[in-house]
C-alpha cells in the first residue's frame, strides 16, 4: 500500500530543520503551521495591496507586547516610488523594495514620549539612557513581527530590511524624523510573485539554540556542521551560491566593511538625539 501523504505541518517542519528539529514532536496546530510555512519573499507583483491590508497589520502589531506598555514604536508606510527609490539605495538598491507597492519602516520612537512628557512640564532625562532605545527597539520588533503573521495570513509577503541602518541619518533626513527617533529596520509587503516562488529557508538545528536550565553549547560544533553542509544543499538547490552558513556568517562580522556603515552606529545613533548614558 502507498505510504500516506505527510500532514502539512511535518513537511514544513521538515522544510524548516531537514531532519534536525526538535527531539520531541512539538504541538501543532493551524497558527503554529501558520508560523512555520513563513518564508522572506524578495520577488513581488506590482498589484495594490487589498483595502484594509496596511490597517489589519497596524492593529496586529498594536497588539503584540509592548513594556510597560510605554509603545515607544512608530512606523512609516512608504508608498511613493520615488521615496521607495531613495531609501533603496541606502539597501544597496534592493530590486524587491522598488517592485513591492510598501515599504514600512520601523522606528524606536521616544518622541512621543518627550512630547507627552514636556507639555506637563515633567523632566525627561531618563530618555537619555541606553535602555530606554533598547526599549524601543524591542518594541518595534516585536510588533513588526506580529504585523508579518497578519500579512502573512491576508496571503501577501514580506521581507526585513536592516541594511536601511547602513545610513540611518540619511533614512531618517528622507523621513522628517524628530529627535530621539531610530530608524531600526524596513519591512516590504506586497502580493508574491509566484513564477518566482520562495523556499522556507532551513534553521540551525534545535540543539543548537535550546537549553535548559544554564547555557550550554556542547552539542554546537557537531550540530553547526550539519546544518552547515544542510544550508549549502538549500543554496545548491535555489540555484544560489554554493556558500556555507559557517563562511557566510563568519564574513558578516569579520570587518567594519563587512557591516557597511554600522561601524559608525552609535555616532549616527546620537546624533539622532540620543545620549546612550
Amino acid at each position: 500500500m502507498p505510504k500516506d501523504n505527510p500532514s502539512p505541518a511535518a513537511a514544513l517542519l521538515a522544510e524548516r530543520y531537514q531532519g534536525q528539529g526538535p527531539s520531541v514532536p512539538p504541538q501543532v496546530n493551524d497558527v503554529v503551521e501558520h508560523l512555520l510555512s513563513h518564508r522572506s519573499v524578495r520577488a513581488y507583483l506590482p498589484d495594490a495591496l487589498p483595502e484594509g491590508a496596511l490597517e489589519t497589520a497596524i492593529v496586529a502589531a498594536q497588539s503584540a507586547a509592548s513594556s510597560s506598555n510605554l509603545q515607544v514604536w512608530s512606523v512609516v508606510a512608504v508608498e511613493d516610488k520615488e521615496r521607495k527609490a531613495r531609501l533603496a539605495a541606502v539597501t544597496g538598491n534592493q530590486k524587491h523594495i522598488l517592485d513591492a507597492p510598501l515599504l514600512l519602516v520601523w522606528l524606536a520612537d521616544l518622541s512621543r514620549l518627550a512630547r507627552v512628557a514636556e507639555a506637563r512640564g515633567i523632566e525627561t532625562q531618563g530618555l537619555d539612557y541606553t535602555e530606554m532605545l533598547l526599549v524601543g527597539v524591542v518594541d518595534a520588533a516585536l510588533a513588526a513581527q506580529n504585523a508579518v503573521v497578519a500579512l502573512e495570513s491576508l496571503g501577501l509577503g514580506t521581507v526585513y530590511i536592516g541594511a536601511l541602518r547602513n545610513d540611518i541619518t540619511t533614512v531618517a533626513k528622507e523621513l522628517g524624523l524628530p529627535p530621539h527617533v531610530m530608524p531600526v529596520f524596513g519591512l516590504v509587503v506586497g502580493k508574491p510573485d509566484p513564477a518566482r516562488p520562495a523556499a522556507i529557508k532551513p534553521r540551525l538545528p534545535v540543539r543548537t539554540i535550546l537549553s535548559r536550565e544554564q547555557y550550554s553549547s556542547d552539542a554546537e560544533a557537531e550540530a553547526v556542521e550539519t546544518y552547515d553542509a544542510l544550508f549549502k544543499e538549500f543554496q545548491r538547490g535555489q540555484s544560489l551560491p554554493e556558500e556555507g552558513w559557517v563562511a557566510r556568517s563568519a564574513e558578516r562580522v569579520a570587518t567594519p566593511k563587512a557591516l557597511t556603515g554600522r561601524h559608525v552606529m552609535k555616532e549616527a545613533i546620537i546624533g539622532l538625539g540620543f545620549k546612550l548614558k
